[in-house]
């Protein structure tokens, strides 16, 4: 039990000063939980008519406390446990995905392309494990591949090859996501491949479409075909 008196003002961590100010009678009942676990408590404030008191009874306790620093270090205990299903299709996806990619591959190795390249990877990450996350947005993806990749182009045609190019890029890459809303973190990574790439260079600005933007369209394709095998085939 604690009781609290002000002249002046009255403050409460729950109840912010500007919703407390210029209210001469409240009565509030809250029902708090502990979300790491430990029992409900009950928080009860009370502002009389013409008193500036109010008191404030907490009963709460905690059996599973974890310090900040060291929750992001442990798996997350709200998630359930996935199930075989969720763990299989997923891996089938990404398996089929490369496997499609790896074969276009064969028909694009006398001209010395190659649509395995690593942020694919990271799509099928994105798209089969999180498919209900921001960046496994189609609007998303497409525009982060597209612009980034275009973005790469520009900086080395400006800048060249080197250290200044890839910052240059890179931050470029993160503006432009951040500007259109269309956060997508595999196609940060274009930029650089580009840049780095010798073998990409011959595609100039045909870049902004092949491999990533390309390669995206049958990983989409596949993340629905996955979508559908995880919600209606499960063990």
């Amino acid at each position: 039990m604690q009781i609290q008196c002000s002249k002046n003002l009255i403050f409460s961590p729950l109840f912010p000063p500007s919703k407390i100010l210029n209210r001469k009678n409240i009565k509030q009942y809250v029902n708090l939980s502990n979300s790491n676990g430990g029992s409900s408590g009950v928080l009860f404030t009370s502002f009389p008519k013409r008193r500036r008191c109010f008191s404030t009874v907490i009963a709460s306790s905690s059996t599973n406390v974890n310090a900040p620093l060291f929750d992001t270090w442990s798996p997350d205990k709200a998630t359930p446990s996935p199930s075989l299903s969720d763990v299989l299709w997923p891996s089938l996806g990404a398996f089929a995905g490369m496997a499609m990619l790896g074969k276009v591959d064969q028909l694009l190795a006398p001209k010395g392309l190659s649509m395995t390249i690593a942020p694919l990877g990271a799509v099928c990450a994105v798209l089969f494990i999180t498919p209900k996350s921001p960046a496994a947005r189609k609007y998303n993806m497409f525009m982060a591949q597209i612009g980034c990749a275009a973005i790469g182009v520009i900086a080395f045609t400006l800048l060249g090859p080197g250290w200044l190019s890839r910052g240059a890029s890179l931050a470029a890459s993160i503006a432009f996501m951040i500007y259109t809303k269309s956060t997508h973190p595999p196609a940060a990574s274009l930029p650089l491949l580009f840049i780095d790439g010798a073998k990409l260079h011959g595609l100039n600005y045909w870049y902004a479409l092949f491999p990533g933007a390309a390669g995206c369209v049958l990983l989409s394709l596949l993340q629905e075909i996955v979508y559908y095998l995880k919600e209606n085939f499960k063990f």
